[in-house]
């Protein structure tokens, strides 16, 4: 059977502070606008500039309160990491109009600007001490590596790399 993959990764500035809302079924929801530049020459030598902006969601599950943490500690101009899948949707307006909209669902977030604290914060389940950051970054792996599902941060790894003891053949 073959296997897909819906994966996006981005890194950008919000362009407005996010809009947090309840659903009637009392869940939490933020949304923001992520805006991503590429700048390049063109055939003339003249420096071209791109923005392209994304609609994010981040939604409150059980394992994770990120909608809150959005609202708490994420304001316009943060520099951020996103880490989500696309989803498109499309609707009928009251005029009876179909309208279209690209998503990107939010699953992991990492704050990178160091102005207002610059920590990180996942979609696992810590505190939301650890979410105002203070200056430490910190990795941000999935929250099922953080349950012992294989990586545990690369803690080990300065160690394993003065192990004499391997079976590298170089």
């Amino acid at each position: 059977m073959s296997r897909s993959l819906n994966k996006v990764t981005l890194i950008g500035n919000l362009g407005n502070d996010p809009e947090v809302r309840s659903t009637t079924g009392g869940n939490r929801v933020a949304t923001f606008s992520l805006a991503t530049s590429r700048s390049w020459n063109d055939a003339s030598g003249s420096k071209q500039e791109k923005t392209e902006w994304h609609r994010c969601v981040v939604w409150n599950t059980k394992s994770s309160q990120l909608a809150d943490i959005v609202e708490k500690y994420v304001k316009k101009g943060d520099k951020l990491y996103v880490e989500g899948r696309i989803e498109y949707r499309q609707w009928q307006d009251k005029e009876n109009q179909t309208r279209y909209s690209t998503e990107i669902n939010v699953r992991e977030l990492i704050m990178l600007g160091g102005g207002s604290g610059g920590g990180s914060r996942s979609g696992g389940a810590d505190g939301d001490a650890e979410a105002a950051g203070g200056t430490r970054a910190r990795s941000a792996a999935p929250a099922k590596a953080k349950a012992g599902a294989g990586g545990d941060d690369f803690e080990d790894f300065p160690g394993a790399l003065a192990d004499e003891d391997d079976d590298l053949p170089f």
